[in-house]
């Protein structure tokens, strides 16, 4: 018998894969908290997202079984939230579950009342007792009897955890960062990396391509090689890693042990717009090896998960036909179908496709141990497109085609960023049709939405969404040097300002102003599998205040930095996201303003490389528009493109040859 609930009509792939289930699911929606108000019944509210493992784990051992269903439906009013359509709320509940019970995750499970209190809360929960964990029948059935027999004892409970987790978005006096909290950082990570492996601590490990690019500035600002070393080696072992996926390019999640043998096989593009970032900085500043791994990423993400209109998808699961990892492991005899036995046979040995394997019986190809030589590399990708075909006939891992504003806003600032750094048009063409989709998708009456799935998706953008839509116009335009995108920046960071500013002066909310879908209005402050938006923003404003000369940027990044400053003193590698702001502080900031005139190719060209404290404009004929933006407008000097380049130690004369605006740059 097939069910149908209120899902049907959604346009999450997470929420329709469940809309089919024997439960009465409801969105969110003042219609279910209406429902359970008028039936008086507490609400079951079921948060994850489409490629969650455990999500799917719970959802056929529980909310696929009429046993469970029926409980359900008689008792309880179930809700089901895409964590990443509804972020602010995913966000408030897994503060609650932390709180109650010292650990978060996904399938997210709490029990609230219909005015949204929470009073419990939980991630997996097996159908029944089991290995010591409590079964999700014998929890329903306790809540149901007290929410009937002690319910001011739930109410109050609720109270308290409200309380608390308002309470958590108070961070004290504002305050300044300890001067020395970027080296405390630094010394903490030297601890808890992996010398052999690299990464930090044990399994599992994630790549936590923050930390890198903290450490990659570390050593550009404090030449200290360990942090360069520390970015080689996880770098270089992550590639070489099952983490990677050396057929069709991408990273997945997470590895499931020290070495990055075993993955957790969904791809999230979050990572790999991130990993993108810092195998291109790595390409500049330790060896451009690295860039050949950042086009695998690219062309995994064009190829793969880029939508026709210029929009990137979510992410692919990790499971094929209800197996985790079947669509990307291999048996000798597999490879040697795809490949000959000679070509199977060599390539069986350099990748590690053992009879025994390395997965449940079958390998995951990887390169760990192994020393590459440039003849391999050449027979590898000889024969990577022979084995990607051989894949393709596979079933594929289901692909979540929701097109988040966050995801798109970060790959408009990596793709910006691969094509400065690669000097490849193609990749900034991609970038400006990302960012074109933005505007005219995922926009409505100067307000940004979370995503687009066939139309607006409901929710009204965080400021995590603006915050990653800002970085990524910023890097558009020092990729590109177009005024039309620093305006589309400028005009993102005053909107965020607007919206999300604690009235405190403590950083930025997570939901706007112009939201009241929760009880209280959280932070996301720590930086976890992304820097957090409070992070994005103190870097990006700052920057934007270096580049147009305009303070109240730099003062809206003080504010956040100082708002949060006890917490980042306390735990400074929690932050290394926003620590990339002290840095920037700590730098000499150099701005370059090219006014064009003859020779101005030469002079742009100059300006290119990498240096994360340096920002770029150009200015005159044909970039009138730029006079509005900037707080002093220059004039060239005999037609000639002239450089003006001021920092914090002052301005100097203005520079008509690139030969001596070569010599400047790499004084400074």
């Amino acid at each position: 018998m097939e069910y149908t609930n209120k899902l049907i009509n959604e346009k999450s792939p997470y929420l329709l894969q469940h809309a089919h289930n024997p439960v009465n699911w409801y969105p969110w929606s003042s219609e279910a908290f209406e429902e359970a108000k008028n039936k008086d019944l507490p609400i079951f509210l079921s948060i994850g997202y489409s490629s969650c493992h455990w999500c799917h784990v719970m959802e056929r051992e529980s909310f696929e079984d009429t046993q469970v269903a029926e409980l359900l439906n008689k008792n309880f009013i179930s809700l089901k939230v895409d964590r990443e359509e509804m972020p602010d709320i995913d966000h408030m509940f897994m503060d609650v579950c932390t709180t109650l019970t010292g650990k978060g995750g996904w399938p997210l499970s709490c029990f609230i009342t219909y005015d949204k209190k929470p009073f419990f809360a939980g991630t997996y929960f097996p159908k029944i007792d089991s290995y010591g964990m409590t079964g999700f029948t014998t929890i329903l059935k306790n809540i149901s009897i007290n929410w009937k027999q002690d319910r001011e004892d739930l109410i109050q409970a609720s109270d308290e955890i409200l309380e608390h987790i308002s309470q958590a978005t108070n961070f004290g006096e504002n305050t300044s960062l300890n001067k020395d909290v970027s080296k405390t950082a630094f010394e903490q990570l030297s601890k808890s990396f992996d010398k052999k492996y690299g990464g930090f601590g044990s399994s599992p490990k994630f790549p936590t391509t923050h930390n890198l690019l903290f450490l990659i500035r570390y050593y550009l600002l404090y030449k200290d090689k360990t942090a360069i070393d520390m970015v080689d080696k996880t770098l270089d072992s992550m590639y070489k890693g099952g983490i990677f996926d050396h057929i069709g390019g991408g990273f997945c999640r997470y590895s499931t042990d020290k070495q990055w043998l075993v993955p957790h096989f969904e791809k999230m593009m979050y990572d790999n717009a991130m990993l993108i970032i810092a195998y291109c900085e790595a390409g500049i500043v330790i060896d451009n090896k690295y860039f050949e791994i950042a086009k695998r990423i690219i062309n995994y993400c064009v190829n793969e998960m880029r939508d026709e209109n210029g929009g990137f998808y979510t992410a692919q699961d990790a499971d094929s036909e209800g197996v985790e990892g079947k669509f990307y492991v291999f048996t000798p005899s597999e490879i040697k179908e795809a490949l000959g036995d000679i070509e199977g046979e060599r390539f069986c040995t350099l990748f590690d496709i053992t009879k025994n394997g390395n997965f449940e019986g079958k390998s995951i190809p990887n390169l760990i141990n192994k020393t590459q030589t440039g003849e391999d590399s050449i027979f590898a990708d000889f024969c990577f497109p022979k084995l990607y075909e051989y894949r393709q006939k596979r079933v594929p891992p289901f692909k979540d085609d929701k097109l988040l504003t966050q995801i798109n806003g970060l790959m408009v600032a990596s793709l910006s960023i691969a094509g400065r750094l690669l000097n490849d048009d193609k990749y900034l063409s991609y970038a400006e049709e990302t960012a074109l989709f933005i505007i005219e998708n995922l926009s409505l009456n100067d307000r940004l939405y979370t995503g687009f799935r066939g139309e607006l998706l409901k929710h009204p953008a965080t400021s995590d969404d603006y915050a990653y839509v800002l970085w990524g116009m910023f890097e558009l335009y020092q990729a590109t040097l177009k005024p039309k995108w620093l305006q589309q920046c400028i005009h993102i960071a005053e909107r965020m300002l607007e919206l999300f500013v604690d009235e405190n002066g403590q950083g930025l909310y997570l939901s706007g102003n112009d939201v009241e879908h929760l009880p209280i209005r959280g932070k996301n402050t720590f930086d976890g599998a992304l820097p957090s938006g409070n992070s994005i923003s103190a870097n990006i404003i700052l920057k934007l205040s270096q580049l147009t000369g305009n303070e109240k940027f730099a003062n809206a990044s003080n504010m956040i930095i100082s708002g949060i400053a006890n917490d980042i003193n306390g735990y400074p590698t929690a932050f290394t996201g926003l620590l990339c702001a002290d840095l920037h502080n700590h730098s000499n900031q150099i701005n370059v303003n090219i006014v064009n005139g003859e020779q101005v190719e030469s002079m742009l060209s100059y300006v290119n490389n990498f240096n994360p404290f340096m920002t770029v404009l150009e200015t005159g004929i044909g970039y009138e528009e730029m006079n509005e933006i900037i707080s002093e407008p220059q004039k060239n000097i005999d037609n000639k493109a002239t450089a003006f380049i001021c920092s914090k130690n002052g301005c100097m004369p203005p520079i008509t040859d690139f030969i001596e605006l070569k010599e400047k740059l790499k004084s400074l």
